[in-house]
């Protein structure tokens, strides 16, 4: 939806004025998964999708908010029982109250908004409306707050109003993102570089299964206890490893007897894929795109036979992806359903996304949704 459409939505639901317009995008990740948390390196670039939001303060102590894609409409206050119970409202709630937490005043606004980064696709599209209202806010009232503290934001909003528990990302990457860059980000310390990203003649495309499969958040806490189990265990020895982003192959192979087989397993994952994101790095600085990626279908092997958290439908496109001389391929995000991400050739993309469609649908009654997207910037006025 452009900023024209939704202007005049805003319009048709608010009166004839002239608001406001921001934006924030959603983001892939080009490599670096299940590394957050074990405080590593994660790789994200924002994309040409995201959340447009149209404001104006409105004179009263209230939030009127209207989901266009939705076509759902609710009032909220900015007190804490006065939390909407509408799941994509507590996002905007759940901004104004970290914000008004750390000190700072909010006005009554009318708003409306819309997106075109798909719901459960692994796009974070959260984290963009997290971003966008965050972004706007402090711009329209002139909070002074920092972008980092933008981020913080939105990451707060997520385990205290909606209950993920989530990393830092996603809300990092919608509000720093610059358009043909990559950002390598320290989840450790947080500091970042940016790498440039123009892949002439490649195209980067999702390619989404439609499947979400139920395991996930159960299984995503067993492995991140594993992490933390073969850390704590390597720290025995070696008392300066604090994340599996600290230790060797060699230090966890010190460790192997004192730990169960799968703690070792998912351990090994963890610090085989913080050495590729250094490898993708030093590749993206010599445009080296043909080695990023064999680091992309590194990192799915891993993702699929030593971390587990792949699933048949992932693994079926990543073949086909292979088969066709695809230059990377892999999941992207938690696994256990989502999207490949692939870093396809010009001349091989037609045929690529006709075999790839057809073939899945053959074996699993459906088409793969697919997304083409390009490396953008992050929050913004429109």
């Amino acid at each position: 939806m452009t900023k024209q459409e939704v202007i005049k939505k805003y319009q048709e639901k608010f009166g004839n004025y002239t608001p406001e317009v921001y934006t924030s995008p959603g983001r892939v990740n080009l490599i670096g998964e299940h590394t957050d948390y074990n405080g590593s390196f994660v790789f994200p670039g924002a994309i040409d999708k995201g959340i447009i939001a149209a404001i104006r303060f409105n004179g009263t102590d209230k939030v009127r908010a209207y989901a266009i894609d939705l076509d759902e409409y609710t009032e909220f206050g900015f007190n804490e029982e006065d939390l909407p119970k509408e799941g994509w409202a507590k996002y905007l709630f759940g901004v104004c109250r970290e914000i008004i937490k750390r000190g700072k005043s909010l006005k009554g606004f009318d708003t409306a908004f819309a997106g075109d980064v798909p719901l459960g696709a692994g796009m974070s599209s959260s984290a963009a409306i997290e971003s966008t209202y965050a972004f706007a806010l402090n711009d329209l009232l002139d909070l002074g707050i920092d972008k980092f503290e933008l981020a913080r934001i939105g990451q707060a909003t997520e385990h205290n109003y909606v209950g993920v528990k989530c990393g830092i990302m996603d809300q990092f990457i919608s509000l720093f993102g610059k358009a043909g860059h990559l950002v390598r980000l320290d989840t450790k310390t947080m500091e970042y570089e940016y790498f440039p990203f123009d892949p002439k003649g490649y195209k980067l495309v999702l390619l989404d299964t439609l499947v979400k499969h139920e395991l996930a958040s159960s299984a995503y806490n067993d492995r991140r206890h594993s992490c933390e189990n073969a850390a704590a265990t390597i720290a025995k020895r070696h008392p300066e490893v604090k994340f599996l982003r600290d230790a060797t192959m060699e230090m966890l192979n010190e460790a192997k007897d004192d730990m169960p087989a799968e703690d070792y397993k998912r351990a090994t994952y963890v610090i085989e894929e913080t050495q590729r994101v250094r490898d993708v790095s030093d590749a993206l600085e010599r445009g080296d795109y043909e080695t990023v990626g064999q680091k992309m279908y590194e990192t799915h092997h891993g993702m699929s036979k030593v971390y587990e958290v792949s699933c048949e439908e992932l693994d079926f496109l990543n073949d086909v992806a292979r088969e066709h001389g695809v230059t990377g391929s892999r999941v992207m995000g938690g696994g256990f359903g989502g999207c490949t991400i692939n870093l396809v050739k010009d001349e091989l993309y037609d045929s690529f996304i006709k075999d790839a469609k057809e073939q899945f649908k053959a074996k699993y009654g459906h088409e793969p949704k697919v997304y083409d997207v390009v490396i953008s910037d992050g929050a913004r006025k429109l």
